[in-house]
């Protein structure tokens, strides 16, 4: 299993389907986690295992260095698909964007308000939750293509996922490809998908003490949206606080404070998407 979160993605096996509209949905399916009989272990609790025991992860007994170990490897394993997936869409000159936050920060309805927006650039979306399909059918609703992930147990999305649903989708040339992940903000940030930025959002509604609490998502975001200011005069939070706060550990990175209610903002993240778009085309 995956030591670095415990969600079990060392090798998922992935089972597709599709809906008469020819919409497709990759569920995940892990199998060292769906099994409750009796079975062997590699470690030595002192007693014997000759009786069956409840599924659960035995991450706690593994050595540390072994932990480390294991790891290390599922790291490497996602990294080098997420190169595979990364060169994939750098030769169709396609953006491909980790939009990570909390659940709850609004990034479904951020991104079907960029997409209403957009309209001008072809675009596609792969949604990650752990279940149901309805954030897909929040963005089909836009006539934007989107493909569900839904991970079942799994805290995020890992590169092989991705690489399936880009094999699925088929992202067109000179087009964007954004990523939703799972709300986390923690296992996120290690997982390289093959983007090529990762995008923060980050809601008004939370602390502005987040980037300080999960510094690991915000070094690794190249932009950070401060999403839902039109409740600002509703909430305690110090928007300038919260900046403040991402630059400070992660002084290159580009805030830009948005809503998907009232619009304001959305020009000036369209017009960073447009840029980058013209960087990926190069």
């Amino acid at each position: 299993m995956c030591t670095t979160c415990g969600c079990g993605h060392s090798g998922p096996h992935m089972h597709e389907v599709r809906d008469a509209d020819g919409n497709i949905t990759l569920t995940v399916h892990d199998h060292e986690h769906e099994h409750a009989h009796a079975h062997e272990h590699d470690h030595d609790h002192g007693h014997s295992h000759d009786h069956a025991h409840p599924a659960h992860s035995h991450d706690h007994d593994m050595p540390a260095g072994r932990a480390i170990a294991v790891e290390e490897d599922i790291l490497a394993r996602n990294d080098a698909i997420a190169a595979e997936n990364r060169a994939r869409l750098a030769a169709s000159h396609v953006l491909a964007l980790n939009l990570v936050s909390s659940p709850g920060s609004g990034k479904t309805e951020l991104l079907t308000k960029t997409l209403r927006t957009l309209t001008d650039i072809p675009s596609a979306v792969i949604e990650g939750d752990q279940e149901t399909t309805n954030d897909a059918a929040r963005i089909r609703a836009t006539g934007v293509r989107a493909l569900q992930i839904n991970t079942g147990k799994g805290c995020h999305l890992d590169a092989q996922m991705v690489k399936r649903a880009i094999e699925a989708i088929k992202p067109q040339e000179n087009s964007i490809l954004f990523i939703e992940n799972v709300g986390n903000l923690v296992c996120p940030a290690e997982f390289d998908l093959g983007e090529a930025h990762k995008v923060a959002v980050l809601s008004v509604t939370e602390g502005e003490d987040k980037p300080l609490k999960y510094p690991d998502m915000f070094r690794a975001s190249s932009l950070v949206l401060m999403n839902k200011i039109d409740l600002l005069p509703y909430v305690p939070f110090d928007a300038d606080k919260a900046e403040a706060n991402v630059l400070r550990v992660n002084p290159k990175a580009k805030v830009l404070r948005v809503s998907a209610t009232t619009g304001e903002g959305i020009d000036k993240w369209c017009a960073w998407l447009k840029a980058q778009l013209v960087l990926a085309s190069l």
